[in-house]
């Protein structure tokens, strides 16, 4: 019989979901979906392998106070009648950082969750909520496997001075170390790249995860060299809501000058920096480019000046650059934010054609340009579910009635 896999991707105010079969070919989802404004009045959608809705709406049955438990709680209740009577053999997680704990896919037990609760204050924003999803599957369906996949994992191909931070070694051995971030979304760029790039696709690649979450991947045999994020997924670039990296004094200075707390300075940094603090108005990249305030076109500038500058630093890691790569929700649909960042770039050779840019086409660089530069949507969600499949094939786990 036919089996099928979940993926969850659970973040603070939404949900999102994916059903895969089994078939290894099987890279398009069946069912797929989200549960939005979490925390207010939260609303369903699921599509079907056709693009065809199978749901939308308000949940009627939920409200301010329902929790991820209690959304899970609909979503495990729905589901099933869409399975097409499929055992649901194995159920994947998006989980931001695993620390020096994990280096790939791992069974969820009590001993693995008890180590993840200990990396919260590394990834505030996605953590919590990561295991939140984690505990609510346990509660409704405790006998069905779930796999941690983690956005630090990509990350551990690189070289010990790319891990490194200049501090006295006794921190930087107790783990205290530059992760790397959306190691998921560059796992997926990098199993495509041959596709699009031939033998080139294991030159000297960096690709751009661009989205309200952004950082920077450059590597070579698609493999990671070197990356933007480092602890936490504060630094590197400037993002919607998180300021990228910023000299340490500023926050010596706003807790000793300004008498601002540490939970104070995290509530800045990670909710009221980036482009909306820059703006003033709203850390959504389409928002600020139909608006004519001067201090939102200064963000997007902003945003991609930092953006040139950090990919241009990237390049030394790797000596050179054979292609660039846009990904995420800003980088496969801002035409604008693409052309900025690489109208700086013109000096290493990379030159845009206007016209694919403009459409949005995968292939954007000109005949002219010497780095080849793409747009390709990621796919965490794929990468998720063959996790899934590798670790339930090697690992011999028996179907799970669902």
């Amino acid at each position: 019989m036919s089996k099928a896999i979940l993926t969850l991707n659970s973040g603070s105010s939404s949900l999102k979901f994916a059903v895969f079969g089994f078939d290894a070919t099987q890279n398009t989802p069946g069912v797929s979906g989200k549960v939005t404004g979490i925390g207010g009045a939260p609303e369903f959608s699921a599509r079907g392998g056709d693009g065809e809705y199978l749901a939308k709406g308000i949940l009627s049955n939920l409200n301010t106070t329902s929790s991820h438990e209690d959304i899970i709680a609909h979503l495990l209740t729905w589901l099933p009648q869409h399975l097409e009577g499929r055992p649901l053999i194995a159920i994947g997680h998006r989980v931001v950082h695993g620390g020096s704990f994990f280096a790939a896919p791992t069974l969820v037990t009590n001993d693995v969750l008890d180590k993840l609760k200990t990396l919260i204050p590394l990834a505030p924003l996605h953590q919590p909520h990561n295991l939140a999803a984690i505990r609510a599957v346990t509660k409704w369906h405790p006998e069905v496997p779930q796999i941690a996949c983690f956005d630090t994992a990509f990350h551990r191909t690189q070289d010990r001075l790319a891990s490194l931070f200049a501090l006295p070694r006794s921190l930087s051995d107790e783990g205290i170390m530059r992760y790397g971030f959306h190691g998921l979304s560059y796992e997926y760029i990098a199993s495509v790249l041959p596709q699009h790039l031939g033998s080139q696709a294991d030159g000297r690649v960096i690709v751009a995860h661009l989205g309200n979450g952004a950082s920077m991947c450059a590597m070579t045999n698609r493999q990671s060299v070197a990356t933007s994020m480092g602890f936490t997924a504060l630094d590197g670039l400037m993002m919607g809501s998180r300021c990228g990296t910023l000299d340490p004094g500023v926050v010596l200075y706003l807790m000793q000058s300004k008498g601002m707390t540490a939970s104070q300075v995290e509530e800045m940094l990670y909710r009221q920096s980036g482009l909306l603090g820059v703006s003033g108005i709203s850390n959504n990249m389409q928002v600020l480019q139909n608006s004519s305030d001067p201090h939102a076109r200064e963000a997007i500038e902003l945003y991609c000046f930092r953006a040139a500058s950090i990919l241009a630093g990237l390049v030394s890691a790797i000596g050179g650059l054979d292609a660039l790569v846009f990904t995420a929700g800003t980088g496969e649909n801002s035409a604008l934010v693409r052309k900025l960042t690489c109208d700086r770039l013109a000096w290493m050779g990379l030159h845009l054609d206007a016209e694919a840019n403009d459409k949005n086409q995968i292939t954007l660089s000109s005949s002219q340009s010497t780095v080849a530069v793409l747009r390709l949507p990621t796919n965490e969600e794929a990468v998720v579910a063959e996790a899934c499949r590798s670790f339930v094939t090697n690992n011999q786990i028996q179907d799970q009635k669902f």
